[in-house]
């Protein structure tokens, strides 16, 4: 097929990357601690680790992982926010030749029970404020080893001292917990130090993360994303951004805002590996939703890199303290996870003078598939163009290519694609085609450059401020209360969070109110999942088998039946 899209590339971006450039991502790594061995590489709260200190911890790590005698391959859970450890972690699983699995510390119990279970997770590293959720999942898992981590770890020892007590004491976020036989983080790195590591053969096939996602059925998977996976959108990414940070401001090293949390693969690629392969330093925010503490973080320093989703430059753009931010070094400020906002797109650029880029992809693809060329000058309204070594198809229900300005399901083959769910041979086979491309889901438009538009989602996903909420599992646990006849979860806009979820129910007991459902729902789904909004009603629209209609509500979800 014919990538028309090449013609409209900015200059100096190749067609193709070579992803066996590398054989792993460990290689990448390797390679990016020897070279960049002096300069910082990560700064949370004050404190910096530079890339010798980062190989140094990580290999202590591994060399732990080593001495507990896993199998190759064997998964490895790490349940924290932006914190130190984080990186650490990361690097030193896939250095000791096991794979990450990213755990969403909002988790409740019930969801993390589902997601350690699938992976076969033998080992979690947990911030202990965490720690209780854990506790609860626990018994039903295949965890044998916790390793407790806590906000002042890896801050030295009179400021980790001072952190932990403040997050212990004063703001009371550590709920009690009892884990026996738990080790604490730094205890754990101790006894690394003394053990030896052995660099293993990582194969490019070998998996490096189960990054687990809703798919396109809303029940969770991990999708299988190998090594040579990361290394080739790593390659692409950077290929993509070349000619955009060669611009001035010209920098001698980036500083990337990693404000958008790890276990998302997003910031995964676009700020940690994308930053660590060209010596980078990350500024970790450990809470991104507290924005005056953003604000006086950006405050200290010299923005290059801004990868964030619409709701948090909506947030910070609303925010009486933003026009005091010097935007003068910002090379790059890159949106996905969620469709980008005109009126915010218009009020950054006009805020900062740099336009917003918007990208696209997904957890199956390591994740980026497509983003606007760096030299935009205002905002598009499209996702821009497939990245270098990408195809990508809009596909009719038939499997059938339609033609260029026509409707179809987005379809995309590339390094980057993942070899499939973990587990999931079925699920695998209903997203992958036989000749390579990934449905997405996602139904769009090509124009004749190559440019793609989003017009709507085939699935009924939800995105509130870039992470997925699926109706299935919403409505699974409202209906678990027992005083429901039947339910249905539909997105309804948000201004702060792009979507929110709301519930529309039928009463199988009279007396079951709103409040009640409302608190059974927060007790055992992510805050993000839990329906702000409940309309209870007579009767569900239904198609004649007897479906719920779910678009049918999205269609007069503001009327009243």
């Amino acid at each position: 097929m014919e990538r028309i899209w090449l013609r409209h590339y900015p200059p100096g971006v190749p067609a193709d990357i070579d992803p066996s450039h590398y054989p792993s991502l460990v290689a990448m790594l390797d390679e990016s601690f020897q070279r960049f061995a002096d300069r910082d590489a990560c700064l949370c709260m004050g404190k910096t680790l530079t890339y010798a200190e980062l190989d140094e911890a990580s290999r202590a790590f591994g060399a732990w992982l080593q001495s507990l005698g896993l199998a190759p391959g064997a998964r490895v859970a790490l349940m924290m926010p932006n914190v130190l450890q984080y990186p650490v972690a990361i690097a030193g699983t896939l250095r000791a030749g096991y794979t990450v699995v990213n755990v969403n510390p909002l988790y409740k119990p019930r969801e993390l029970e589902a997601q350690l279970g699938d992976a076969g997770a033998e080992v979690i590293v947990v911030l202990e404020n965490f720690a209780s959720v854990l506790q609860e999942a626990l018994p039903r898992t295949a965890v044998k080893h916790v390793v407790i981590a806590a906000m002042g770890d890896m801050l030295g020892a009179v400021k980790g001292t001072l952190v932990n007590a403040v997050v212990r004491h004063v703001k009371k976020m550590v709920p009690a917990y009892d884990i026996p036989g738990a080790i604490k983080f730094n205890d754990m790195l101790a006894m690394g130090r003394k053990r030896p590591f052995t660099a293993p053969a990582i194969d490019p096939d070998d998996i490096a993360f189960l990054q687990y996602t809703g798919g396109t059925t809303g029940t969770a998977k991990g999708a299988m994303l190998l090594h040579r996976n990361l290394v080739a959108n790593v390659l692409q990414v950077e290929a993509w951004q070349a000619p955009m940070l060669a611009l001035p401001p010209l920098v001698d090293r980036l500083f990337v805002v990693t404000a958008l949390p790890l276990y998302h693969i997003f910031a995964l690629t676009a700020c940690f590996l994308f930053g660590v392969r060209n010596g980078s330093l990350c500024l970790l925010i450990p809470n991104p939703r507290d924005i005056p503490g953003l604000i006086k973080e950006l405050s200290k320093h010299k923005v290059n890199c801004f990868p964030a989703v619409n709701t948090l430059y909506n947030a910070l753009l609303h925010h009486p303290d933003f026009k005091k931010l010097d935007w003068s070094g910002l090379k790059c400020a890159v949106a996905g996870g969620m469709a980008v906002q005109k009126t915010v797109a218009d009020a950054w650029i006009k805020a900062t003078g740099k336009p917003i880029i918007e990208g696209y992809g997904l957890s199956e693809t390591s994740p980026v598939l497509t983003v606007n060329r760096g030299d935009v000058t205002a905002w598009s309204g499209t996702i821009g163009l497939p990245l270098p070594s990408t195809e990508i198809v809009m596909r009719d229900d038939q499997g059938r290519n339609v033609p260029l300005g026509s409707q179809g399901e987005i379809c995309a083959r590339g390094p980057q694609v993942m070899a499939g769910y973990w587990q999931r041979p079925d699920e695998t086979a209903l997203v992958m085609t036989p000749d390579g491309f990934f449905h997405t889901g996602d139904i769009g438009v090509m124009d004749e450059t190559g440019r793609i538009t989003i017009v709507d989602r085939k699935k009924d996903m939800i995105s509130v401020s870039g992470f997925k909420v699926f109706p299935n599992e919403v409505e699974e646990v409202a209906m678990s209360q027992g005083g429901l006849l039947e339910c249905a979860v539909i997105g309804v806009p948000d201004e702060h969070s792009g979507e929110i979820p709301k519930l529309f129910a039928v009463k199988k007991n009279p007396d079951v109110t709103s409040a009640e459902l409302h608190d059974f729902m927060k007790a055992r789904l992510a805050g993000y999942k839990v329906p702000r909004q409940i309309e209870f009603r007579s009767e569900l629209p239904k198609t004649n088998v007897g479906k719920i209609l779910r678009r049918a509500l999205r269609e007069d979800g503001h009327k009243h039946p």
